[in-house]
C-alpha cells in the first residue's frame, strides 16, 4: 500500500526548519541542504517541494505570518474591539520566547526584503491587511463608545502599528522589559479611549 503523505504538513515542517536555521545561523545559511538536515528530511524530499532557496523563503515568510495571525485569532481578550486591538498589538511584540523567536526571524526577512523584491512584495501585500484589521477594530471601538469618536481610524492604525513595531528591536536587545512595553501599549490605547 502506498504511503500517504500530507503535503501541507510537509511544507509546514520545511518552513519551520527554515525558521530554525535563520534563528540559529542567519538567513544566509538557508540552503536546501541545511534545511533538509534541520527538517530531518532528504534533500530530494525538500527539492520535491521547492526548486530553490527563494521559494523556501517565500513559504517560510508566509508561514510565519500565518502563525502570528492564528495566535492573534486565538488569544484571550475581553471580547471588546479595544481588547482585540490590544491583543493584536501585543502579539507583535517579543514578550516571550515564542514571540522573540518570531521577531528574530521576522527581522531577518525584513532585512532580506530590502534587496529581494519578491519578499518586499509579500510584505507590501500583507501590510494593508494588518492596517485594515486595526482600523476595523478602532471603528468598532468608536461605535461601541470605547474610543474617541473623531479619531481617523486609518491614521490611528498606522500610528499604532508603527509604535508597536518601534518597540521590537529595543525589546530584543533588552532595552525595554516586557512589562514596560505592555505598559506603553496600554498607555497609548488609554489616550485614544473614552475612559481615559
Amino acid at each position: 500500500m502506498p504511503k500517504i503523505v500530507d503535503h501541507e504538513a510537509r511544507r509546514r515542517q520545511i518552513a519551520d526548519a527554515v525558521h530554525r536555521v535563520i534563528d540559529a545561523r542567519g538567513l544566509d545559511s538557508v540552503s536546501l541542504r541545511e534545511v533538509a538536515a534541520e527538517a530531518g528530511m532528504s534533500m530530494g524530499a525538500v527539492q520535491h517541494y521547492f526548486a530553490g532557496k527563494d521559494e523556501m523563503l517565500t513559504l517560510a515568510m508566509l508561514h510565519l505570518n500565518t502563525r502570528i495571525t492564528l495566535r492573534v485569532a486565538g488569544a484571550a481578550h475581553d471580547g471588546t474591539p479595544l481588547g482585540l486591538l490590544r491583543v493584536a498589538l501585543l502579539e507583535l511584540l517579543p514578550l516571550d520566547e515564542e514571540r522573540r523567536f518570531e521577531a528574530r526571524v521576522g527581522l531577518a526577512f525584513l532585512a532580506r526584503s530590502v534587496v529581494a523584491e519578491p519578499l518586499a512584495a509579500l510584505l507590501r501585500e500583507g501590510m494593508p491587511l494588518v492596517l485594515a484589521f486595526y482600523s476595523d477594530q478602532i471603528r468598532a471601538a468608536q461605535a461601541a463608545g470605547q474610543m474617541v469618536a473623531d479619531l481617523d481610524p486609518g491614521l490611528e492604525a498606522t500610528v499604532l502599528f508603527a509604535f508597536a513595531q518601534g518597540m521590537v528591536n529595543p525589546l530584543l536587545i533588552g532595552h525595554y522589559r516586557a512589562e514596560d512595553a505592555v505598559a506603553a501599549i496600554d498607555y497609548q490605547l488609554r489616550r485614544l479611549s473614552t475612559g481615559r
